[in-house]
């Protein structure tokens, strides 16, 4: 999309203000399908640092994920421009990757459609 969906601003913006991660979405990025919960982005960048600081080889980048910038100012006036997964799997035909869910910043302007909802995969 050239220019981003405003109900999915909206949404972004509600699971922003509201710190939930309980709002499951299923987004379309240049041909992958991405299905998962939001996050807000304070909480998932927490996340994210967790996971590094417990690799002893990306041990030392977990500090940029934790260096964002002033979040509470910035954010309240402008609309957020990215959508934060967790638990979260690209579906290849039978399959999602990783199987176990993993953790993504799409850019909403990139997302050419969406849907509401986890979509569960099967191999039946």
């Amino acid at each position: 999309m050239s220019n981003a969906d405003e109900l999915l601003v909206d949404i972004a913006a509600m699971v922003e203000s509201e710190q939930t991660n309980q709002m499951s979405l299923t987004v379309v990025v240049h041909g992958a399908v991405i299905t998962g919960r939001l996050a807000p982005e304070t909480l998932w960048r927490q996340r994210v640092a967790e996971v590094l600081r417990d690799s002893e080889r990306l041990g030392p980048f977990a500090g940029t994920f934790m260096a964002a910038p002033d979040v509470t100012e910035a954010r309240d006036s402008r609309e957020p421009s990215y959508l934060h997964f967790h638990v979260a799997r690209i579906l290849q035909g039978p399959v999602g990757i990783p199987e176990t869910g993993g953790m993504y910043r799409i850019a909403i302007k990139d997302v050419s459609a969406w849907t509401m909802g986890d979509l569960s995969y099967s191999d039946q």
